[in-house]
């Protein structure tokens, strides 16, 4: 089946809301997420729908079909590899990544994928800590939380972010926060639930709740 590059990124898009928030999706959302309008949303349901990629109905949630999630993960599964080779064989920031794994994840070739998957390792996850789904479309799990919810005393890695732009993993750079870094909660701040945190036992920092509640631990 042939797709276009914006029909892929609106099956991605609905693929990744519908993850979000519990599998309910609606033309808002879709637009705001794409930075387009409800109405060009509305027009490319038609296409969608045509090509039996999304299950919709006038004032429900949209839903991808079946071929539509295989095709969603899919451009997830080659995003996030990309994103690896990116970070780890040419050194770039996880802050310079996404925006050039867009366009990457756009290759048809899936015996390059499959080799890429190979040279890197097989990797479960991204430098962003996202799960990258297998070639059918199975995403591997761990057990997470935010950091905002962790009590004082209570420590852990970091395994993932909730937010990938720029702004904010270009903050997390100049807080010296990566993946894997420990982080334990020395003091939380009742005025505005901020958090005083020892990063690896070594440095500390105040984190604002915004901070923490898009950084995810697994708790030791």
């Amino acid at each position: 089946m042939h797709l276009t590059q914006t029909e892929e990124n609106y099956l991605k898009a609905i693929f990744t809301l519908s993850e979000k928030g519990n599998g309910s999706v609606n033309t808002n959302a879709i637009a705001k997420s794409l930075e387009t309008s409800a109405s060009s949303v509305t027009d490319m349901y038609k296409k969608l729908l045509e090509k039996d990629l999304i299950i919709y109905q006038k004032y429900k949630p949209i839903r991808l079909s079946k071929i539509g999630k295989k095709i969603a993960t899919n451009l997830i599964r080659k995003h996030r590899l990309w994103e690896c080779f990116l970070v780890e064989k040419l050194n770039f920031n996880w802050s310079e990544v996404h925006d050039i794994a867009e366009q990457l994840e756009h290759i048809k070739s899936e015996l390059l994928i499959e080799k890429l998957a190979d040279f890197l390792g097989n990797p479960l996850f991204d430098p962003h800590g996202d799960p990258i789904p297998d070639k059918n479309g199975t995403f591997p799990s761990r057990k997470e939380q935010a950091l905002s919810s962790f009590k004082k005393g209570e420590f852990g890695l970091l395994s993932s972010v909730d937010e990938d732009d720029n702004s904010f993993l270009e903050i997390l750079n100049t807080l010296e926060i990566k993946i894997g870094t420990k982080i334990k909660v020395e003091e939380i701040v009742q005025f505005d639930q901020s958090i005083h945190v020892l990063l690896n036992d070594s440095t500390t920092n105040l984190l604002s709740n915004a901070i923490a509640s898009n950084l995810y631990v697994i708790k030791n």
